[in-house]
């Protein structure tokens, strides 16, 4: 399995603390004892046949099996653990106080939280390397996947204090632009709305980072499009802030998990407290599976 989530023979030995040549032979020694070839070994790297995802489908059933067995014997912690993704804005936004009050409310309830971006942590709740992901609405979602809401952040154009300009387009056209990492879904949903307005932005940095992007533009580095986040103060003093289209455009922000994952009660638990923590931002609880 990890072979399959990894793609590499290389980087799943790190994944499991061995060596290459290690997990080399025990590939071996296992298509020896099935009597069957799990990998097409004419592909540079390997890469896992029919049989070998087939082995992989059935072998990921059987630890959900174990982990329903597990979660039956503990309803009070209601699975123990949880795989959580997150996007950088919701770790340093709502994430900490949501995730304080959960652990609140079912004790012994242990977390592995891991950062990254929206595309990235699908990816991985889809291999089953994480349970749920906190993401940006995704624009096609696989079939084995869904997705719900949670949030809807209206995007903000934030300048410096003298930046020169009074519309989000002034200032946009005005001023350098300081954007959020290119691959990042929320940045496609900027970059078509200012294609659809036919605004021509002058990019000077690129950062994966939100609190370096408000940093750098209360330091005068340039202007930039940002989520207004629900925290106490979303922007540094000394920002101008003007929203993105009138109204403004809105990112969702919502959880994606497997539609067969085991533990949908503790993600169901987390849902709840994050479309309570958002307040006014707050939106529905529908699923959404998408074909």
């Amino acid at each position: 399995m990890a072979i399959a989530d990894q793609r590499t023979f290389a980087a799943a030995a790190q994944v499991v603390g061995l060596t290459q040549s290690a997990v080399s032979l025990q590939i071996k020694a296992l298509e020896s004892e099935l009597g069957v070839t799990l990998f097409d070994r004419t592909r540079r790297p390997p890469v896992l046949n029919a049989d070998g995802r087939a082995l992989v489908d059935r072998a990921r059933e059987i630890i959900d099996l174990a982990d329903q067995l597990t979660q039956s014997f503990r309803p009070d912690s209601m699975g123990s653990v949880l795989a959580l993704g997150a996007i950088p804005t919701t770790l340093t936004g709502v994430l900490p106080a949501t995730l304080g009050r959960l652990c609140r409310k079912i004790p012994g309830l242990r977390i592995r939280l891991n950062g990254g971006l929206s595309h990235e942590l699908e990816r991985r709740v889809h291999v089953g390397d994480l349970d749920v992901a906190v993401v940006t609405e995704p624009e096609y979602l696989q079939p084995t996947l869904t997705w719900r809401p949670f949030a809807a952040e209206p995007l903000m154009v934030i300048a410096p204090a003298d930046a020169e300009g009074e519309t989000d387009e002034e200032l946009l056209t005005g001023t350098p632009f300081i954007r959020f990492k290119r691959f990042a879904w929320a940045s496609r949903i900027i970059d078509s709305h200012l294609r659809e307005r036919g605004i021509t932005v002058d990019p000077m940095i690129e950062i994966d980072s939100l609190d370096g992007i408000n940093m750098l533009v209360a330091n005068g580095l340039g202007v930039s499009i940002v989520p207004q986040r629900h925290v106490e103060r979303p922007f540094p003093d000394g920002v101008r802030v003007v929203p993105f289209g009138t109204p403004p455009i809105v990112r969702t922000v919502g959880l994606i998990e497997r539609a067969d994952t085991t533990k949908s009660a503790l993600s169901s638990a987390l849902h709840q407290e994050l479309v309570s923590m958002c307040g006014d931002i707050g939106v529905g609880t529908q699923k959404r599976r998408k074909r």
